[in-house]
């Protein structure tokens, strides 16, 4: 019997962290530095509650991170389920880009968060570095990119979007970025 008293609860609880998370995302990508108080109060839920989840700033920010760079990483496979291993690579950058942008109010967050002295170390992005090296080898064993192409070699080659502001217009410069970066990992394929 006890058992089913805590099931309900245990569902609320897990509401309660997404809920959190949904909100907390929002409201960091407007305004990195957002009260922790506002995020509860927005989420609907009390302090008590809020802090049992998230005992600090920096849990909920390294939360956020590992929650985002999961979704981005996922979407690699999908995209490989339904189109060609190069489109699939190309259309990825583009969410990378896209995530890189809409998200930069998130990456302050995350930057505020993780340089504060005695602050966590920032987590590093293995589920995008393993994403990367996916579409990397099935391009390889494809023969439509030059072979040997590690993932750090890729994320370095992109690393320019990172140097973007998203008040900009960015998408124009983005695409010609990506465009330069698919086009050299074209050079030097079997099948090109």
């Amino acid at each position: 019997m006890q058992h089913n008293d805590n099931a309900p609860l245990r569902s609320d609880a897990q509401r309660n962290r997404e809920r959190i998370l949904d909100v907390a995302v929002a409201e960091l990508t407007r305004c990195p530095d957002v009260p922790l108080s506002a995020i509860a109060k927005k989420a609907g839920v009390g302090q008590g509650t809020f802090y049992r989840n998230f005992p600090n700033r920096e849990a909920l920010i390294l939360e956020i991170y590992r929650h985002e760079m999961r979704q981005v990483a996922e979407n690699a496979t999908q995209l490989l389920e339904r189109l060609s291993p190069p489109e699939a690579l190309r259309t990825w950058m583009d969410r990378l880009a896209e995530f890189a942008m809409t998200k930069a109010g998130l990456a302050d967050a995350i930057r505020l968060a993780t340089s504060a002295p005695g602050g966590p170390a920032k987590p590093s992005p293995t589920p995008v570095t393993e994403a990367a090296d996916l579409l990397l080898r099935t391009n390889e064993e494809a023969g439509t990119i030059r072979p040997g192409v590690t993932s750090d070699d890729f994320m370095l080659a992109i690393a320019g979007l990172w140097q973007m502001t998203p008040t900009e217009d960015w998408r124009p410069r983005a695409t010609r970025l990506l465009d330069i970066v698919m086009d050299g990992l074209r050079a030097g394929a079997p099948r090109s």
